[in-house]
């Protein structure tokens, strides 16, 4: 009977040691963390804070959805709250650059992030943050998950969900925006102290070309509709618009 050549076996055992040191925290990180069955009600809580509403999912249009994908994970609706691809191509790129400029986070850690963990997770946080969004995926669907997000998210200065930014950005309701508009919302997210058109529309402008590049790369939109798209003034605040609701 054949037997595994020597590198192979060092490697199973080494695994297996790892396995076996790593495996008590991990279950004491799962016990020792919120189950998250909560996390509508907190959703709601922390919206309602901000004068806002909770979208539900088919209140988010799909462009707007496929830019948040493409901008800020790929890999959404194949993973299971943990991007470990993303990941590790960011932990990557840290190394190499000597900074720590990705984070390779998703947006069911975002969310879980600003809900449970007051925004930050630096440090340990980090860990909770990756058990926290693994156990929210076990609770509510991608799509609920992406519209709570978009509910809360940050998008702007004093100004939180992609509801309230469509409003005050281009006088409409979030279902009758552009495919240009929709781009700028998933790109303000990100930075929007930065990329807030009514503050910086020029950056604005620059990160709005970044998610329409991204969305062609992913094949959401033709280069020729982001051309178009392109040509869109950043803010349309002038007369005609249907107000909001």
């Amino acid at each position: 009977m054949s037997t595994a050549p020597v590198p192979l076996r060092r490697l199973a055992l080494a695994a297996a040691v790892i396995v076996a040191v790593l495996l008590p925290s991990v279950i004491t990180l799962w016990v020792s963390t919120p189950s998250t069955a909560d996390i509508q009600a907190r959703v709601q809580e922390a919206v309602a804070k901000h004068g806002a509403t909770v979208l539900s999912p088919d209140e988010v249009p799909s462009q707007l959805s496929e830019a948040v994908i493409a901008t800020e994970d790929e890999r959404f609706y194949s993973h299971h709250g943990v991007d470990t691809i993303g990941l590790a191509r960011a932990l990557l790129y840290d190394v190499a650059n000597a900074c720590l400029c990705q984070g390779g986070s998703t947006v069911t850690e975002q969310l879980v992030k600003d809900i449970y963990l007051n925004g930050s997770d630096r440090g340990f946080n980090k860990i909770v943050d990756m058990a926290l969004a693994l156990k929210v995926e076990r609770v509510i669907g991608k799509r609920q998950i992406m519209a709570d997000y978009l509910s809360e998210i940050t998008t702007g200065f004093g100004r939180f969900g992609v509801g309230q930014a469509a409003c005050a950005y281009f006088q409409a309701p979030l279902g009758g925006l552009t495919l240009a508009q929709y781009a700028l919302l998933a790109g303000v997210t990100q930075a929007p102290s930065i990329y807030d058109p009514t503050i910086n529309p020029e950056a604005a402008m620059a990160r709005r070309s970044q998610v329409l590049a991204a969305m062609v790369s992913d094949h959401y939109v033709s280069a020729a509709q982001a051309a178009a798209a392109e040509q869109e003034p950043v803010l349309d605040l002038g007369p005609g618009r249907p107000g909001c609701t």
